[in-house]
């Protein structure tokens, strides 16, 4: 037998090893090392993943990093060409939509980690602002999560009307915004508080509510205007105008 044909009959019994693995343990027993090779393997599946797995997480700086690199960019890795680089953003994107059909239907006191979940996933790697809004119903079920607004967010970019007119469309009864800082802070700009401010009054308008405003880090960080007491603020400025 030739040493190439040796080779990837080796590669194809460790791939089937870890396959196993899976389905006996899950994937606590995976290393983000042979998450990723796994996942290659999806696009090249009799080719040896293990290197260019662990070359991809060192470019990227970790697992997440690798899942939110762009096309281009994950090609910058050797050995790591179109369909590597389909079948990771394919998986991406499926996880995506997954963690954003979970949390719709649910009352948000039973959903409130997935949506964070969802929000951290969604927007925590984007490289510009997106402006998010969790419309709820009568009985703070979530009705969708839409993004609304990109760009440099300020009170120019995000419009009042068109979020209202999207809530009375869907006949929601109040909102959750959420954005992303790209730079990672998540201290709350004076931006974001006005933004918030006349977002909050012209729902009052319409006889809907603001629960919260969500700003999305980095590595899981966030901040809740409403955890730390800046919405409250925010609604008794509102009503003593």
């Amino acid at each position: 037998m030739r040493g190439k044909d040796r080779g990837r009959q080796a590669a194809a019994g460790h791939r089937q090893r870890l396959r196993d693995r899976f389905l006996e343990h899950g994937l606590a027993s995976f290393t983000d090392s042979e998450i990723l090779e796994l996942l290659l393997s999806f696009g090249t599946p009799r080719q040896d993943c293990k290197l260019r797995a662990r070359e991809a997480l060192e470019h990227f700086g970790s697992f997440s990093g690798v899942l939110e690199a762009p096309l281009s960019r994950l090609q910058e890795v050797r050995g790591i060409g179109p369909k590597n680089a389909f079948a990771i953003k394919f998986i991406h994107e499926v996880a995506r939509k997954f963690l954003k059909e979970r949390v719709k239907g649910r009352p948000l006191v039973k959903a409130a980690g997935d949506v964070v979940d969802y929000l951290w996933h969604s927007l925590s790697f984007e490289h510009k602002e997106i402006f998010v809004v969790v419309f709820l119903d009568a009985r703070n079920g979530i009705i969708t999560v839409e993004e609304m607004f990109q760009g440099t967010l300020n009170c120019s970019a995000v419009y009042p009307r068109e979020v209202m007119k999207r809530a009375l469309d869907l006949h929601a009864a109040s909102m959750i915004f959420a954005h992303n800082h790209p730079s990672g802070a998540i201290e709350p700009s004076d931006h974001d508080k006005r933004i918030t401010l006349r977002l909050y009054r012209a729902a009052r308008l319409f006889d809907m509510n603001v629960l919260d405003h969500i700003i999305i880090g980095r590595l899981g960080d966030y901040y809740s205007f409403e955890e730390q007491g800046l919405m409250a603020s925010l609604r008794a400025k509102a009503c003593a105008r």
